[in-house]
């Protein structure tokens, strides 16, 4: 209860919402200069420079970075709420401490400022940096290699973000995900992978405290150009942190808060599993599905369509003056039993018009969805689904 009383209080309140660059976490870096060992690790394709923070004196050396994917933010929120975390002087000092002295933790905040900016997965020459781990053709890349090679990791944890299409088989949303990556095709438990499984047995059991169901494990399919993978082959512990959606939660507000849990957990602050997780539990963890929309209305019925279907509504993310605005788009018309939706409304076998036309066509950006025969029944409108 002490972590959770002081982040409701406490977490880094300077940085919100989806979009997060370099503009808003380099007076944060400047803050905390006297804190830690902040330094330029390089430059990115564009020009823009990418901060490397060394924390901890200790003979265990962690490898952690944030924002490969531009896009993918929540985990530097988690991050910058982790350093405020342990920068403070009330709160389970004991146990900072002996993090500090026996960790040396490097961490890469935003490795893609350029993506960040754009707010795209991609870096500024379209390159997805984690598909890029055996051409390194990308500046970013190449940094995050050599500072791989350099410092000889003992763990590497490598962080994400997950869509909302991501639910687990209960039900629920898969709020955060793990992995521990293959190193090879195989799919073999490696003895490093079996560290990384431990770990995340740990993690699961603390979240589970908070969001009970809601934690996932992601597809370990091989591919060689992805950093984890990559890593993995060179027998190093990876873990892959996939922060996902909790309900209403399309800023990834209360999302950061489970992610910086799950960071205090792996470094071993704070987690109520003092022992060893056994790496078998990893598999027991359910696995990702892409069975969730963001919104279906169920029960309706339109004119190119025979009998009662339903409507699923997608969000794409757009940046506009700043700042991220979710579109609705038509995303699947149909039989839609097979999928969850974060919400779902019942349409009782009414006839629905979209933006006012009996024609409902995949890709279409929706303003609003009404009975026909009653335009006062409202089924969705852009301006009352603003999460």
């Amino acid at each position: 209860m002490k972590i959770e009383a002081w982040y409701s209080e406490n977490f880094e309140s300077d940085l919100s919402g989806r979009y997060i660059t370099l503009n808003h976490i380099n007076p944060l870096l400047k803050k905390y200069k006297n804190n830690f060992e902040i330094s330029i690790l390089g430059t990115s394709e564009l020009g823009k420079n990418i901060s490397l923070i060394k924390i901890g004196s200790g003979k265990k050396r962690i490898l952690a970075w944030s924002q490969m994917h531009g896009n993918e933010s929540t985990t530097t929120k988690s991050i910058f709420d982790f350093l405020k975390f342990i920068s403070q002087k009330e709160v389970l000092q004991d146990e900072i401490s002996n993090f500090l002295k026996n960790n040396t933790l490097f961490l890469v905040p935003m490795l893609n400022p350029d993506g960040a900016a754009s707010y795209t997965r991609n870096n500024g020459n379209l390159v997805d940096l984690n598909r890029d781990a055996q051409d390194l053709s990308q500046k970013e890349s190449k940094l995050l290699m050599n500072l791989f090679n350099s410092i000889q990791p003992d763990l590497c944890l490598n962080l994400h973000g997950q869509r909302t299409i991501f639910g687990l088989n209960t039900g629920n949303p898969a709020t955060v995900s793990f992995l521990s990556p293959a190193s090879n095709k195989e799919r073999e438990v490696t003895p490093s992978r079996k560290i990384a499984m431990s770990l995340i047995v740990i993690m699961n059991a603390d979240l589970q405290k908070y969001i009970p169901n809601q934690i996932g494990r992601y597809d370990d399919s091989f591919n060689s150009n992805c950093f984890g993978d990559y890593f993995q082959m060179k027998e190093v512990p990876v873990i892959l942190f996939e922060a996902g959606h909790f309900k209403e939660d399309y800023q990834r507000e209360k999302t950061r808060k489970y992610i910086f849990y799950s960071l205090l957990s792996v470094l071993g602050i704070g987690n109520s599993v003092k022992d060893q997780g056994n790496y078998k539990d990893y598999f027991s963890i359910p696995e990702n599905q892409k069975n969730y929309k963001d919104i279906i209305i169920r029960n309706v019925r339109i004119k190119s369509c025979n009998g009662i279907v339903s409507i699923a509504i997608q969000f794409s993310e757009k940046l506009i003056e700043g700042k991220i605005k979710l579109i609705p788009l038509i995303d699947e018309v149909g039989d839609l039993d097979h999928y969850f939706a974060h919400k779902e409304i019942v349409g009782k076998g009414n006839v629905v018009l979209v933006n006012s036309q009996e024609e409902v066509e995949i890709g279409t950006i929706v303003s609003e969805i009404v009975n026909k025969n009653d335009n006062s029944l409202v089924y969705f409108n852009e301006n009352n689904f603003l999460f």
